[in-house]
């Protein structure tokens, strides 16, 4: 896994090495930038790293004859392997947690990081935020963002229309909070249409009129912001999830992508029991009979599952196979395959 990631690192230091001593960004400010470039491509590392460690052990086992002595002791094979699909089993619950907890934070702050040439003084906060919640038929308009949760709006304007697409009111207020999960708005001013689009006067001026206005109603969320400045790459399932949810207008080819990213995000970590299983049998392969043998095969089945896995990627995007099953069928494939190539061994 070092390896891996050191390879990753390298390669983008060929091309910010230079900028990065021009900026000079304290040591740990580094190690956390690298560590969110690289987060989004964890779930392919890990499995790559379990593939060849498995490989080495069963290739040592085997060159020294230790599986046929632990064998002849009276030791099962599901207890010879059991600490390399234990260990298989935790990288699983450890992808899945970068997923979801840790990349798309990290990974966000570190493409910032990168456009603002590695000066955290020069990151700038999301600016000209638009948002359009189509279920209640408002539109957002902000210029920009106090804080990177974007529970602090400078220079909000809300549009709310009527089902027929009449203006219906306007709200503008210099700030608006998040606060107890809801928005508070700042001297807050109103402008009211009727069903004609023709201004009226304010059914309620007193409450208008206050400088400080809370409005429980609106359901978008700061969230709903961020993942709109969010690249979807950086998404976790949740993330998906949600935008799926307040996008409700969403073009059929968009629903097709994004759900179909859904199941492949969410299905990601079982990729690394999926190719230890079958990289089990491989190393044992490769001690018994060839070394290039086994690897190469190994190897070919390793590129064969994320060949098979783009394939059905595209052929869901264009709508040519269901989405479900495009995201299930090279887990399920590769499952079986590996379990019978285990149950061969066994």
């Amino acid at each position: 896994m070092v390896g891996f990631l050191s390879i990753y690192t390298l390669f983008e230091l060929f091309g910010s090495f230079s900028r990065i001593v021009e900026a000079r960004p304290p040591f740990s400010v580094t190690v956390a930038y690298f560590m969110g470039y690289v987060a989004p491509y964890f779930m392919y590392i890990a499995p790559a790293c379990l593939m060849l460690a498995t490989l080495y052990t069963m290739w040592n086992f085997c060159r020294h004859s230790e599986l046929i002595a632990m064998r002849a002791s009276g030791i099962g094979f599901f207890a010879i392997v059991r600490p390399l699909l234990f260990a298989a089993a935790l990288m699983a619950c450890f992808v899945a947690w970068v997923n979801e907890c840790y990349m798309p934070r990290q990974a966000s702050w570190a493409a910032s990081f990168r456009s603002a040439r590695f000066k955290a003084a020069d990151m700038v906060t999301a600016v000209n935020i638009v948002y359009h919640n189509a279920a209640a038929d408002r539109t957002w308009n902000v210029a920009r963002a106090l804080d990177a949760d974007m529970t602090e709006l400078v220079d909000v304007s809300i549009a709310e229309d009527y089902p027929n697409g009449v203006r219906k009111r306007t709200i503008k207020a210099p700030k608006a909070e998040f606060l107890d999960g809801q928005w508070w708005f700042h001297r807050p001013v109103f402008l009211h249409f009727n069903a004609q689009g023709v201004e009226t006067p304010s059914p309620t001026p007193k409450h208008d009129a206050m400088e400080l206005l809370p409005f429980p109603s609106f359901a978008e969320s700061p969230l709903d912001f961020v993942l709109q400045n969010r690249n979807e790459s950086h998404y976790s399932v949740a993330d998906r999830l949600r935008f799926v949810k307040t996008h409700p207008s969403m073009t059929a080819a968009a629903r097709r992508r994004m759900t179909y990213n859904i199941w492949s995000q969410a299905l990601a970590p079982l990729a690394c029991l999926v190719i230890t299983l079958f990289a089990i049998p491989a190393g044992i392969a490769t001690g018994r009979q060839s070394v290039f043998k086994g690897i190469l095969g190994a190897l070919g089945m390793f590129f064969t599952f994320y060949g098979i896995s783009i394939g059905c990627m595209a052929l869901a995007y264009v709508g040519w196979v269901p989405v479900v099953p495009a995201a299930l069928a090279p887990h399920v494939v590769f499952l079986v395959v590996g379990t019978w190539m285990f149950w061969r061994q066994r």
